[in-house]
């Protein structure tokens, strides 16, 4: 059964990147980035790792894409239509019927020909709260902090740039 759902989250994740990437819309393209980071945090609790899947919906599928559906709104301020006027509920059900159908496609093949990987049982100390703190705060400090140096400032500059475009569209009416 676990590796049945490896197979899904696995097709699920490389079917939303190439959704993502073929979208047209930039706001559909990044909830495929969602979906797609989703399955990965799937993929993280499979492996026993639920700290770096709780993170990965944390910061990634939450903060970091408020942020890019920030920009991509403020970009496409021209751009009124409405999401779910674009939206339909049937090609999205069907994009996650065909993902399923794929994936027990793909996990009937690897059983018939015994290629399925085996997950090591070493591998339930790699997600824990307890390695990921003692590698990030060890040998990755630098890194870490300049990551959220780089953040913060990505921030204020998405902010500093919204107010520009606030003060200069008001004295422009």
């Amino acid at each position: 059964m676990i590796t049945y759902f490896f197979v899904f989250l696995a097709v699920l994740a490389v079917a939303s990147a190439l959704a993502m990437v073929i979208s047209k819309n930039t706001v559909n393209s990044a909830l495929f980035l969602v979906l797609n980071m989703l399955s990965l945090a799937g993929l993280f609790l499979l492996l026993k790792a639920q700290f770096l899947a709780v993170i990965q919906i944390l910061v990634y599928a939450g903060a970091i894409m408020v942020l890019f559906l920030f920009v991509i709104m403020l970009l496409n301020v021209q751009d009124e239509e409405s999401l779910f006027n674009k939206f339909r509920l049937k090609y999205f059900v069907a994009f996650l019927l065909g993902v399923g159908v794929f994936s027990q496609i793909l996990y009937s093949l690897g059983s018939f020909t015994d290629t399925l990987p085996t997950v090591s049982s070493e591998m339930t100390y790699v997600g824990t709260v307890e390695a990921v703190g003692d590698v990030m705060f060890t040998e990755y400090l630098l890194p870490f902090e300049l990551t959220a140096i780089l953040l913060t400032a990505a921030v204020v500059g998405a902010l500093i740039v919204a107010q520009h475009k606030i003060k200069s569209g008001a004295t422009n009416d």
